[in-house]
């Protein structure tokens, strides 16, 4: 029993990192006709597995796997969001579990755009990779002002901030956002992302940190314990 077990979450993870969803999924195709995650989740489950130790275990395994991949420039956007996807069909699954308080979140994370910017895509994939590890985004969406994220702050309670721009215009309304945010709440981190961003910029208006892709943010939240 015990090996059966092991054995599950282990293809559990595997199926994260592939993207498998459920027996009827075409991708990827060595896994064709295989179950994937829906199927695997419920086996778990009926094997009395801990929900917790099914989403550590064997989710957030897989997870970390595609997080450092996509890091690592080993896949790509497409990849990522299949892995999503199918992680997404585990946690309806587990869904039960966390309204019961069986299984806990890691924390709470705000995420948004920044004034003037309409972009998402990086911002989304951030919010992909973090939920996929066990944390609950706030996604305040795109062209978010100082004001949206202090009332956000207000009402969640959180930690910690991270703020996207594409552009090299809208990354410069970062630092007004930045010191409102910090006048009201010093003790909230303020984490930057973006392709036109670095570390100097983010230490010059006075943000906490800046990431160059969603596995380095991960592993900062993760290791300090946020």
């Amino acid at each position: 029993m015990q090996g059966n077990m092991e054995n599950i979450i282990k293809q559990l993870s595997y199926c994260i990192e592939k993207g498998k969803v459920n027996i009827s999924s075409n991708h990827p195709s060595e896994l064709a006709g295989k179950p994937g995650v829906t199927e695997l989740t419920n086996e778990a489950l009926k094997l009395k597995i801990k929900p917790e130790v099914i989403l550590n275990d064997g989710l957030l395994s897989g997870m970390k796997v595609v997080g450092e991949k996509f890091r690592d420039g080993i896949i790509f956007l497409p990849e990522v969001l299949i892995s999503a996807k199918a992680m997404n069909a585990a946690m309806e699954i587990l869904r039960p579990y966390f309204i019961t308080g069986q299984i806990k979140l890691k924390g709470k994370i705000i995420l948004g755009t920044v004034e003037g910017d309409l972009h998402d895509i990086g911002k989304n994939i951030v919010k992909m990779v973090l939920e996929g590890a066990g944390w609950e985004i706030v996604d305040l969406g795109i062209n978010v002002s100082a004001d949206k994220f202090i009332d956000a702050i207000s009402r969640h309670k959180v930690n910690v901030v991270g703020m996207s721009a594409l552009l090299s215009t809208t990354m410069l309304n970062m630092s007004n956002i930045v010191k409102k945010i910090k006048t009201q709440f010093p003790d909230v981190k303020i984490v930057l992302g973006g392709a036109p961003l670095t570390r100097e910029f983010a230490k010059s208006i006075n943000a906490d940190y800046y990431f160059p892709d969603p596995q380095s943010f991960l592993d900062y939240l993760d290791n300090n314990h946020i």
